[in-house]
């Protein structure tokens, strides 16, 4: 029991992975219908920090791994293994994205093949987050093996993400939709909070002949209101300017995405805490 914490490499990699998709989606949309090319530019050089969190996250993935020699190893079973399907899919978005901003900086990238390349990689971003979800729908398993891990996962794309899209604008001092997407990042912060109420009586029904699944992470309660919180919070020092009517500041910008990031990682260390194999009997 405790609150997952042990499995940090994944904590990381799943949380920064899904942060980077949605920002490139909410940025990279941006992109597209920007037409100064000064602007584009800047904003293409400001995407370097999403590809350099999501090699952070790899790193991490393969930390995990024990061996880095292990990680060719993960691709074996591609397209039977969630596991394979997981590491090819995220290795394919970070290398067909990553590709497409190195050519987009050197500026040898043609408009129109640009836009195709771009949407390219935002289809792959998400799909790679669907194939996060299916590593851990195992029927064993009964903790993970429902809509809220899919849901969770895909709910954090829609927090991080935006906010971080918004820090990558304003560095590149470029204009979007920022209420659209901040009203997404509401939406998806009132949904999780909503899930977090339904997980918490869900998990008081599943139990084994040993183990009763609320008693994997005693803290459960309190870690989610503190991750509630620091989303809250987070969101919050972008939502304050826009209520304003004020461009948000730098700093709060990245203020603001680390306590979003904080507060998913702190939920997905209680989603590693939840693991519980069906041993001896369940029930649920």
């Amino acid at each position: 029991m405790g609150n997952g914490w042990h499995e940090w490499p994944l904590v990381i990699f799943t949380v920064f992975g899904q942060c980077v998709v949605g920002a490139l989606i909410v940025a990279g949309a941006a992109w597209i219908r920007e037409h100064d090319p000064v602007v584009r530019y800047r904003l293409v050089r400001s995407m370097f920090f999403l590809w350099l969190v999501m090699g952070l996250g790899f790193v991490a993935s393969v930390l995990h791994l024990g061996s880095p020699l292990r990680a060719f190893n993960s691709l074996n079973r591609v397209g039977a293994s969630g596991l394979s399907n997981e590491i090819a899919s995220g290795s394919l978005f970070f290398a067909v994205g990553g590709f497409w901003w190195l050519v987009a900086v050197l500026g040898k990238m043609p408009a129109t093949l640009g836009k195709i390349w771009l949407v390219l990689s935002m289809v792959l971003g998400l799909v790679f987050v669907w194939a996060m979800t299916r590593v851990y729908q195992i029927d064993t398993v009964p903790t993970w093996h429902n809509g809220y891990t899919t849901l969770n996962f895909f709910l954090t794309m829609l927090l991080g993400g935006p906010l971080f899209a918004a820090l990558l604008m304003r560095l590149a001092k470029a204009h979007f939709n920022a209420h659209v997407a901040a009203v997404i990042a509401v939406v998806a912060l009132l949904i999780g909070a909503a899930a977090v109420v339904l997980q918490s009586h869900d998990l008081g029904n599943i139990h084994s002949s040993v183990q009763q699944a609320n008693a994997l992470v005693p803290d459960y309660g309190s870690l989610q209101v503190w991750r509630i919180i620091l989303l809250a919070a987070g969101l919050g020092c972008w939502l304050c300017a826009l209520v304003r009517r004020k461009v948000p500041t730098l700093p709060g910008l990245t203020l603001g995405l680390l306590l979003v990031v904080a507060g998913e990682l702190i939920g997905r260390g209680v989603f590693y805490g939840l693991h519980m194999t069906v041993g001896m009997a369940i029930a649920g």
